[in-house]
This record gives C-alpha cells, structure tokens and sequence, in this order.
C-alpha cells in the first residue's frame, strides 16, 4: 500500500510492502512496537531509537510527538490523494494551533507568559510523563493567549494545554 506523508510541508512518498518500508523509494531499516498499557510507541530508525506518541485527529490527520517534539502529518493513500488532487479539497488552515498534552503526565514547566511572541519549534511546556520529561514545543509562530496549566499540575491525554493567536502580518510560520 502506498501512502503520501506531509509533514512540516515536506510531502514524502512511503510504500508499505515487503520486509521494510520504501520512502520516497528508497528501503528503511524501522521496526515499531507498543509499549504495554501506554498510547507510547517504541520507534527504531535506522538503529536509533525513538519515543513516539500518535493521536488520530480524523480525515488522515494525526498529531505526533516524537521524542518530545510535536508535529502535525497529513496521512493519504493513493485514492485520497487523487481524490483531493481532483476537488482541490485538503488544504490546512494556517492559524496557530494550540499546544496539547500527548499523554497524560504532570507539567513540570511553564516556558512562555501570556503575551510573549513565540517562534515555531519554540519550547512552551514541559511534561512529565513515564519518567520522562518532553518538551513540547509551538507548532507555528503566534503569541500566547492563554495558559491553562501551571507546574505541579497533573493533565490528561489531549488537555489543552497553552493557546495561540496569530502574529499580526503572519501566516503562521
């Protein structure tokens, strides 16, 4: 099966037949696994290993925080990708997404204030969760609207965490 993966604008071709992946035709050495009782996978890449959490928000698009970092993917398979080809359907809103708990854990940090301009791929809050402490980090550029959490502050999967306005004159990167 054959399926086209966006990702930070970057669209990649990935191919799901024989003993290991072909993205963009070219094989990958990746093996993943579940870890028991936990939405927490355990992803290993070319020998390297990765903490990878994935939610299906619906209509192909998921929410992934790899080792901490969050991103957006658009997941389609040929038909789809056709399909919207066909009806010009599938373009993203541009607005600045709030940033989510990935799993349930405890906030240990706060890194922004309301008001402060933050920069894409900027760190915004960390959590503990697992023993583990992951920075989770603004998606696009905006500037903070509000908290909603504070450290100390136990949350579950999905909480909004911290939300965003657009910059004035920005797109959203």
């Amino acid at each position: 099966m054959r399926y086209y993966v966006t990702v930070s604008g970057r669209t990649l071709e990935v191919e799901l037949a024989g003993e290991s992946p072909l993205v963009d035709g070219v094989p990958v050495a990746a093996e993943l696994s579940l870890v028991p009782g936990t939405p927490t996978r355990h992803l290993v890449v070319e020998g390297r290993s990765h903490v990878l959490v994935a939610s299906n928000e619906g209509g192909g698009r998921w929410e992934l925080h790899l080792d901490g970092e969050r991103f957006e993917v658009d997941v389609v398979d040929e038909r789809t990708r056709a399909i919207r080809a066909m009806t010009g359907h599938g373009a993203a809103a541009a607005g600045p997404k709030p940033v989510k708990a990935p799993m349930p854990g405890l906030i240990v940090g706060v890194q922004v204030a309301v008001g402060d301009r933050v920069a894409r791929g900027a760190s915004v809050v960390i959590i503990e969760a697992m023993k583990m402490e992951n920075d989770l980090k603004a998606e696009r550029a905006g500037v903070v609207a509000r908290i909603l959490v504070e450290a100390g502050q136990p949350v579950e999967k999905g909480a909004v965490l911290v939300e965003f306005e657009a910059q004035e004159g920005d797109a959203g990167d």
